[in-house]
């Protein structure tokens, strides 16, 4: 599990940080791409995440501490697994986000605002709210989970489920996202921020750490709250 969580989280974060990156950097081909770039990418993204987890033994292709949590707290996964998966997705969304800072090395210093750089590797409120920025968090990461579930439900059994996942996170940045950047993943954020701030990014200005625990907190009590509301709407039993 633990080597399943580093892949699938790793190719996750590669492709869905790589897009901001290449939309956001000083002359990247794709700069000024806009929203439904980043959110199609990110869609997909995960998509191929999940894939690349499921192709390890014994992945479970969680790739989100959130959506671990909250099947734990519903006795849909073992609470004794829960350390090794967590870990896993945290050591993924770090070299993922590595990965990126690599592959667009002479982009940081032609890229002069430090707000974009950071924006490449960690979420950011579009109106600073801390309560309501929380709040964005918890309710789309709920629903990352209620309609996560119900993909299970309806489509756990076929060979292209995956898909729906990606089509979800796709809707949820679009509907949701422009607020806070849509997190929903405590490892997506997290992770990627710390790699802000050990690498060395030319003129990368702070990793806004004032603001770092409400796309971590925010998304694990949306995780819980949208299993719950899925496990009692839909009759759950494990």
């Amino acid at each position: 599990m633990f080597l399943g969580e580093v892949v699938g989280t790793g190719t996750l974060i590669l492709l869905g940080d790589g897009v901001v990156a290449g939309v956001l950097l000083n002359k990247s081909k794709a700069q000024n791409g806009g929203w439904i770039v980043i959110t199609w990418a990110w869609g997909m993204a995960v998509v191929f995440g999940i894939l690349t987890s499921i192709a390890c033994s014994g992945g479970v292709a969680h790739l989100n501490a959130a959506v671990t949590i909250g099947l734990a707290s519903i006795g849909a996964f073992e609470w004794s697994d829960v350390p090794q998966v967590i870990a896993g997705e945290f050591v993924g969304a770090m070299l993922g986000a590595t990965l990126v800072f690599l592959a667009y090395m002479p982009h940081w210093a032609e890229t002069e605002d430090p707000g974009l750089k950071l924006a490449v590797f960690s979420t950011g409120p579009a109106i600073r709210n801390y309560p309501l920025n929380f709040l964005t968090e918890v309710i789309a990461t709920m629903m990352l989970l209620l309609c996560g579930l119900a993909i299970g439900q309806n489509a756990g059994s076929s060979e292209f489920g995956f898909f729906f996942w990606g089509l979800l996170v796709l809707s949820l940045g679009l509907s949701l996202g422009g607020p806070t950047g849509y997190s929903m993943n405590p490892n997506r954020d997290l992770g990627p921020r710390i790699m802000h701030f050990i690498l060395p990014i030319p003129g990368k200005g702070s990793s806004d750490w004032a603001y770092s625990m409400v796309p971590v907190i925010g998304p694990i009590v949306g995780g819980i709250l949208g299993s719950f509301v899925a496990k009692a709407a839909f009759d759950l039993q494990f």
